[in-house]
């Protein structure tokens, strides 16, 4: 197994700056690589890590029917995984699961919060292969995302076993994270004989893809909350009226106003099919100060000069988020209302919005 542990420099709001450190030492066993803490390294900084998911579960197999693959053509491994956590930072002792590429500006953040993360390396990229009828099925792609999630058998388009399915990829990496990384305290993650994660403890998130599939596996697994940035889509399915397992209320969405995705109308519509009208209104976040009407949903419209494919990964920290005069992110306390806001703390119901077309496959 290679574990690859990273000591970086930080600047981030409310965390001082730290130097880079280098990886403490290195054991080989049997041709395997471990990168380990030095037994008297007890300094709180922040660990990023990498780790293969072949390397956390031996199980895991590759999928190339459906581009879900260990290692790309020419042998490169496919399937690193990443974690952050920040010791010098109170845990809150909630873990975000990241279901898209990897964001180290966004997992600096979460650590910032006091928040654990991971990135998990699960099947995504069907979308361009299964599905692809039209009309598309009203539970097609919902029912491709709960099985990705899963790796239990929802759909006839794809064989994803368990071991491949995200929760049991989470569950392998956070175990791993545990063994080899006792100064992170990963095991507060899992329940108590270590067969499954905490998901009372973990929340989901992602963008575009990855936010539509982590609001569906919040329908049918109950979490601490969903942040869905730019997203959730599926604007032909019908699981966002399903009931949910998790509360409608920790649902929080942040979309750009040139969004393809809003701008015809796929974000409000999920938004609304999954309730989240019940607390609060619309807010732009430009022309609004935390804590943002305590609403679930939340716009921008900063200049993108008209480019919809900035807008749409603009929501997130990376080169195309809004910044300020001095270069620092102006969505800074957006990000943190999304993960940090107390779910219980809600806005006033409203209507839903008739100008919102929620009949998607009849337009």
């Amino acid at each position: 197994m290679m574990v690859q542990i990273e000591f970086p420099r930080l600047h981030l709001p409310h965390l001082p700056a730290m130097k880079t450190l280098a990886i403490l030492f290195t054991i080989l066993c049997g041709g395997t690589v471990y990168a380990q803490l030095a037994p008297n390294d007890s300094a709180a900084k922040q660990y990023r890590i990498k780790m293969r998911a072949s390397d956390c579960d031996s199980r895991v197999q590759s999928h190339p029917e459906i581009g879900f693959v260990l290692e790309d053509k020419k042998g490169k491994p496919a399937d690193f995984q990443n974690a952050s956590v920040d010791t010098r930072v109170k845990s809150q002792g909630k873990l975000v699961i990241w279901l898209m590429g990897h964001n180290q500006p966004l997992f600096d953040r979460l650590n910032s919060y006091g928040l654990h993360a991971i990135q998990v390396h699960y099947a995504n990229k069907w979308f361009s292969i299964c599905c692809r009828e039209n009309p598309v099925g009203e539970t097609c792609r919902g029912d491709i995302r709960l099985e990705a999630a899963t790796g239990k058998d929802f759909s006839d388009e794809v064989d994803i076993p368990g071991p491949d399915g995200m929760m049991q990829r989470a569950l392998h990496f956070v175990k791993a994270l545990d063994a080899k990384h006792p100064l992170g305290k990963w095991g507060q993650f899992l329940n108590e004989d270590h067969s499954d994660l905490d998901w009372s403890k973990v929340i989901v998130s992602g963008s575009s893809h990855g936010s539509t599939t982590a609001a569906r596996f919040a329908k049918h697994q109950k979490v601490s909350r969903v942040v869905a940035l730019c997203g959730p889509r599926d604007q032909l399915q019908t699981w966002q009226s399903l009931p949910s397992a998790t509360p409608e209320n920790r649902y929080f969405g942040f979309s750009h106003v040139l969004d393809g995705g809003w701008t015809d109308d796929h974000y409000c519509r999920s938004w609304e099919l999954l309730g989240l009208n019940k607390f609060g209104p619309i807010v732009n976040v430009d022309k609004s100060q935390p804590p943002y009407q305590n609403t679930r949903r939340l716009i921008t419209d900063f200049d993108v000069d008209g480019d919809a494919k900035r807008a749409h990964s603009s929501v997130q920290p990376g080169s195309r988020a809004k910044k300020n005069a001095d270069g620092t992110f102006g969505h800074e306390d957006v990000w943190r209302y999304l993960y940090t806001h107390p779910v219980d703390q809600v806005g006033e119901a409203v209507p839903m919005d008739d100008s919102c077309n929620k009949n998607q496959r009849g337009s």
